[in-house]
């Protein structure tokens, strides 16, 4: 059974990024927590105290994840959060929400323009984008290990920070903001560094190879891990960088388009100007 427990870096990360809420001044009413498990139940825990009003929605993808995420998140019965106004759904809101949460979970889309699209979709009109993801140098020390013994790498390429920017424009968002760090993650051994990597993801690169390897492979990965260690295998550190890149980006009101021979209807005009149901009656 896999546990509950979030990777570590997930939850350092999402730490770092909470603190930057500080500088937001929205408070939203309803927020999206983006696969949660996968994002730190840790963080979550730091965004849940910093809006105690508003209520949240995690968003978790398969059957037993969304079962273990219930488990870990939902307030026990006898919390007072539990019937209180605000407290969790797991279920997609009917309704737009004023901020989304994503926390090192963008890197895994198979399709992260539509995923950006999608969670374009479920922001309200100036609710805002906050998410983290890894960045090209990311494991640059097991990419040189793999390069140097024919393998193929042991990760897809992570997208630079310049084009998430230019992504969040495309799936309509405004105003992104773009940031990033590198952390070093250092280690005793070679067998704590693999023990590691298995929480942080796992490899999506359309040439990894396709079957499982045999215990010399892992033999021989061990040792140019040993080889590499700075210092030496016995006294020295085996060293990991990670390149997190951090994005802030907030959902504009629609554009009308206009030419020469544009026409537009009635309805498309009042969603642009941001009129609800209840202004038009009146």
């Amino acid at each position: 059974m896999q546990s509950k427990a979030s990777p570590w870096l997930h939850e350092e990360v999402g730490r770092r990024m909470a603190e930057r809420l500080a500088f937001l001044k929205l408070s939203p009413k309803h927020w999206i927590h983006w696969e949660p498990l996968r994002g730190g139940l840790g963080t979550h825990e730091l965004v849940a105290m910093r809006y105690p009003k508003a209520k949240c929605y995690a968003i978790q993808a398969g059957a037993d994840l969304v079962a273990m995420a219930q488990d870990a998140l939902q307030p026990r019965w006898w919390s007072a959060a539990r019937w209180s106004g605000s407290g969790i759904g797991f279920d997609v809101p009917t309704d737009p929400v004023q901020m989304l949460w994503a926390n090192m979970s963008l890197h895994m889309s198979a399709d992260p323009q539509a995923l950006l699209a999608r969670w374009h979709q479920l922001l309200d009109v100036n609710g805002f984008l906050m998410f983290s993801c890894l960045g090209p140098d990311t494991v640059r020390q097991l990419r040189q290990i793999y390069e140097k013994n024919g393998w193929p790498p042991p990760a897809h390429t992570f997208t630079d920070m310049h084009d998430w920017g230019d992504m969040l424009l495309q799936a309509g968002f405004a105003d992104p903001v773009m940031d990033m760090e590198r952390i070093t993650l250092t280690f005793n051994s070679a067998e704590r560094l693999l023990l590691e990597l298995r929480g942080v993801g796992r490899n999506l690169h359309a040439g990894r190879f396709s079957g499982l390897r045999g215990r010399q492979w892992r033999r021989d990965l061990v040792q140019s891990l040993e080889k590499s260690a700075q210092g030496g295998a016995e006294s020295g550190e085996y060293r990991l960088d990670f390149e997190i890149v951090y994005g802030h980006a907030v959902k504009g009101m629609a554009r009308v388009p206009v030419g020469p021979h544009s026409t537009i209807s009635l309805e498309a005009m009042r969603g642009a100007l941001g009129m609800n149901g209840e202004r038009e009656r009146r």
